[in-house]
């Protein structure tokens, strides 16, 4: 849903599921890289203990430096909702800052309740076995998840790949439909590790015809960090 707006983003560590696809290293480590400046794609290092009073200082001071520049704060993972307790205490304070958009694999209604009142947006992926390869299917905790998401302006993302069946993406559009049919679909072509695109063009857009004719707002959207070679 934001797509070409610049945020700055948290990343968190962790994560509850093993997705085949996935390209983010979220293990836990000392280290903390902190971009030197807003932009600059240059990265400190710096101890990961990281306090709620320094990074409050540190996202002001880049607001104040580059007024307007910054649409929001997308607090992403890993899995964000692992760290929902201490995200309770500070998402209130940085939505001072800026609105808060969280980017999650859409698997925890439960931990989503400690924080969803203080949401601006959410992106939540709606995993295909097809392609994540979890042990069991998450239909209905992504179907409670987004019934505890219609509060925010949520979106849905769709990661595809050339194995991904219609059916597949119908039963997704299903889940979309029983709650809210005018939440937004996402769909994203799959990035292999070698940064090659995991699915043809036909093939891609056969699924956007199968969700389209189910779902008002379909869009096809490549994962634009790495077009751009950022984060």
């Amino acid at each position: 849903m934001l797509a070409g707006r610049r945020q700055i983003f948290i990343r968190l560590t962790d994560c509850n599921l093993d997705c085949a696809y996935c390209d983010t290293a979220h293990q836990k480590g000392a280290i903390c890289h902190l971009e030197s400046s807003p932009g600059s794609n240059v990265y400190l290092d710096i101890p990961q203990l990281f306090s709620l009073e320094q990074l409050v200082t540190l996202l002001k001071s880049w607001c104040l430096a580059m007024p307007g520049v910054h649409h929001s704060i997308s607090i992403t993972g890993g899995e964000p909702l692992l760290s929902a307790e201490l995200l309770a205490e500070w998402l209130p304070e940085l939505r001072k800052i800026l609105p808060v958009h969280l980017e999650t694999n859409g698997s925890m209604p439960s931990e989503l309740n400690q924080i969803v009142p203080h949401l601006d947006y959410i992106s939540m992926d709606l995993k295909l076995p097809s392609v994540a390869a979890c042990s069991q299917p998450l239909w209905e905790l992504h179907r409670t998840f987004l019934q505890k998401s219609v509060s925010t302006r949520v979106s849905v993302k769709l990661v595809v790949g050339q194995q991904t069946s219609c059916d597949e993406v119908r039963q997704a559009c299903e889940i979309i439909t029983s709650v809210d049919k005018e939440v937004p679909l996402f769909i994203q072509p799959l990035t292999l590790l070698d940064g090659a695109v995991g699915i043809t063009a036909a093939h891609l857009l056969s699924l956007q015809e199968c969700a389209a004719l189910i779902l008002p707002d379909v869009r096809v959207i490549p994962q634009m960090h790495k077009l751009l070679g950022v984060l």
